[in-house]
């Protein structure tokens, strides 16, 4: 290996941002010689507090791992050869530039992941690139994730809001287990129990917190809109919500309250499997302990037939209670520099891809979002409509693996000519590709940690993610690879920065902050903006009406439900009973796993150790039915193919339900899921509620 960092015989401390999962902690960073020495957390980091998780005490691991991309390669009679950046990068630009010239610029896809960049500035370039390329067709995981709780709750409430259940009285954990996913969020809810808080958990899991819960409710999964119009109906019916708020500050009360008397508990039972007084005892406990919250899964509850109504009714809940702008409810915060945008002009010229389908993805209102909806773009390589896919860059993602209904995905990536991959690693997507780029870890490169508040709690904080060592081998930040290929494509007005952190300086102008005022004044970081407690006495809602919009005449108009309504998942025992009857267990995915994020860190031997195989989880009521033992290997099975997976046989999950993590190559649960948009609003598909069947597997 070259040592490629700047000699030193000092022990050096660099407080930077950690991005080995979505949190952005801060951390301490110690190298010694030019080379990391040991990882910290940083105490002055609001969200953190010093903590760290078991990844990022492995982060020099990952930085030094011996299976890192290197440096560029093209694929010749199905082996890699080495040549250089400016034959890759002089590659790459001659054939983009005979595809926009023979075939227009939307034959270029490109897909961004999460191994290589953060929305604020490497993604922006990015866009910005398409936008010059001129190519609506650009995929990134938000539009298959959280992205349409935003666009809900924007709907509903004219903002994105966030839970607060610091200062709660009630916490209602609906999907998510942050002792895997947020662990710097169980103590602050550990906190608000010990000061009294009520908790409820609402999960086919049975998770830590959800032991030590006032009340656990296990619905089927995919039924999660109608246990809360359920939940709805109680605190209706028996008067428990906030009059003066709902007279004042809503429109479509009554409409609501009539709606939601086709969803009384018993029925719902059928339904949910939750029972009946459950139902309404967690709803009279959320309505009764103010403030409260719900904390909301990262996509639990997005990837069902439901999904944009389950985050649409969840923010009634929270309305209709009066527990919105308060401490402890749902709160509006500015994480984010303010930024000059990303986007061209010309942005929004050209629809982006799906939109004709599901316009909510692009547009509602005055409102443009500029992102494809993500579970189209293999449907749209293998059909060449609206048009064909002729190249594709993927930086920082493995669709193969992550993305659903893996089959299609690889004959996807077959049929493109010439297909780019970008990474940290050689994942299964980059060993498909024509060319490899190496990319620099999170510790090698300039860019922004920015603490985002769409998962849990109101962190407005910023810092700067500052390289502590130089980029090893000839990996590049994915930021320079942006800037590069446009200026050989010839967009240089477009991109006139010498690099990336003049770029950032541009961007971050509005914002009167620089690269250099973060790396010397605020090594820390910096919040943001305030959290807006009250805001609505002041401003209103930034809706139509300018009240929270339980019934939305803006959905209306596009031909949709103006009330959340539940839609079952097309697999199901009630949509598809002769299909239940071959595949009768119910198949939820993607539970967080701490050691791994999505398809990374599973080749790192710390690592690796903890977590060494692919489980399923399974009741041992369902799993004795199938003749299943703990920690025997299993097939599990849908209509789209199998996998072989080791079982874990616990009381901690729903019976007939299956659970299996994403991310696993050798396991890959995609192979089962379906990319078929089933959420009439958003266009995404079911990944939360399949049906399949296990059989024991033979020796």
């Amino acid at each position: 290996m070259q040592n490629l960092s700047v000699a030193s015989n000092e022990v050096r401390v660099t407080k930077t941002a950690c991005h080995l999962c979505h949190l952005q902690c801060g951390i301490n960073v110690y190298t010694e010689h030019g080379r990391i020495t040991k990882v910290e957390g940083m105490p002055e980091h609001p969200f953190n507090e010093g903590n760290i998780c078991v990844k990022a005490r492995h982060a020099a691991d990952y930085v030094y791992s011996e299976d890192r991309l290197k440096y560029p390669m093209k694929k010749e009679n199905g082996n890699w050869l080495r040549i250089s950046w400016e034959e890759a990068l002089d590659t790459i630009a001659a054939k983009l530039g005979h595809n926009r010239e023979i075939y227009g610029p939307s034959s270029l896809m490109v897909q961004l992941g999460d191994a290589g960049s953060v929305p604020l500035l490497p993604n922006g370039l990015a866009w910005r690139f398409c936008d010059a390329y001129g190519t609506p067709s650009r995929v990134a995981p938000n539009s298959l994730c959280w992205e349409i709780r935003q666009k809900a709750q924007k709907v509903t409430l004219g903002k994105f809001t966030v839970a607060d259940p610091e200062n709660a009285k009630c916490i209602v954990l609906w999907g998510t287990n942050p002792h895997n996913s947020n662990p710097w969020g169980v103590k602050r809810i550990l906190d608000a129990m010990a000061k009294g808080a009520k908790l409820i958990v609402v999960d086919p899991r049975r998770t830590p917190f959800a032991k030590r819960a006032d009340v656990h409710v296990q619905p089927r999964p995919g039924t999660d809109c109608a246990l809360a119009l359920a939940m709805l109906n109680t605190i209706i019916s028996e008067g428990l919500y906030d009059r003066e708020f709902v007279e004042k500050w809503t429109h479509g009360f009554n409409r609501l309250a009539d709606h939601v008397k086709q969803y009384p508990p018993e029925e719902v039972e059928r339904i949910s499997w939750v029972p009946a007084d459950k139902i309404r005892e967690i709803a009279r406990l959320f309505a009764t302990n103010k403030p409260a919250c719900i904390v909301q899964g990262t996509n639990s509850l997005d990837q069902q037939a439901s999904g944009f109504q389950n985050s649409r009714v969840i923010a009634i809940l929270e309305a209709i209670t009066g527990n919105i702008d308060v401490p402890g409810g749902y709160v509006r915060v500015l994480a984010s520099l303010h930024l000059h945008p990303f986007g061209l002009p010309t942005m929004g010229t050209t629809l982006m891809l799906g939109a004709d389908k599901y316009p909510i993805s692009h547009k509602i209102g005055d409102r443009i979002y500029g992102e494809s909806q993500a579970a189209d773009w293999a449907d749209t390589v293998l059909s060449e409509k609206p048009y064909p896919t002729k190249a594709m860059l993927i930086v920082g993602h493995n669709p193969l693996v992550t993305a659903p209904n893996s089959g299609k995905v690889r004959q996807a990536l077959e049929k493109v000519d010439l297909l780019i991959v970008m990474d940290v690693f050689m994942t299964a997507t980059a060993e498909m590709a024509d060319i490899v780029l190496p990319a620099c870890t999170f510790l090698e490169r300039t860019d922004l940690g920015d603490v985002l508040p769409a998962y849990f709690g109101p962190e407005p904080w910023v810092m700067l993610r500052k390289p502590v060592i130089r980029p090893l081998w000839e990996s590049w930040p994915d930021g320079k690879f942006w800037l590069e290929l446009a200026k050989r494509l010839g967009y240089e007005k477009y991109f006139p920065w010498k690099d990336v952190e003049e770029a950032m300086d541009y961007f971050m102008e509005p914002s009167g902050v620089t690269v250099k005022n973060l790396k010397e004044d605020l090594p820390c970081g910096l919040e943001t903006a305030p959290i807006f407690y009250g805001e609505y006495k002041k401003r209103g809602f930034h809706t139509p009406s300018r009240k929270v919009e339980f019934y939305s005449d803006e959905l209306e108009k596009l031909g949709y439900d103006p009330l959340p309504t539940y839609c079952e998942n097309p697999e199901s025992e009630i949509s598809s009973p002769e299909l239940a009857k071959e595949y009768p267990l119910v198949l939820t995915t993607g539970a967080r796993i701490l050691e791994y994020w999505h398809s990374q860190y599973r080749n790192l031997p710390a690592l690796r150790r903890r977590i060494p195989d692919p489980v399923f989880e399974v009741h041992p009521e369902t799993a004795q039915r199938y003749g299943v033992a703990d920690g025997e290997w299993a097939l599990v099975e849908t209509r789209r193919g199998s996998i072989e997976i080791k079982a874990s046989v616990t009381e901690d999950i729903a019976p007939n339900v299956i659970s299996i993590p994403h991310g696993w190559q050798e396991a890959n649960v995609n192979i089962l899921t379906d990319n078929t948009p089933a959420d009439p609003v958003s266009g995404y598909p079911v990944l939360k509620g399949l049906l399949c069947r296990i059989t024991k597997k033979k020796p």
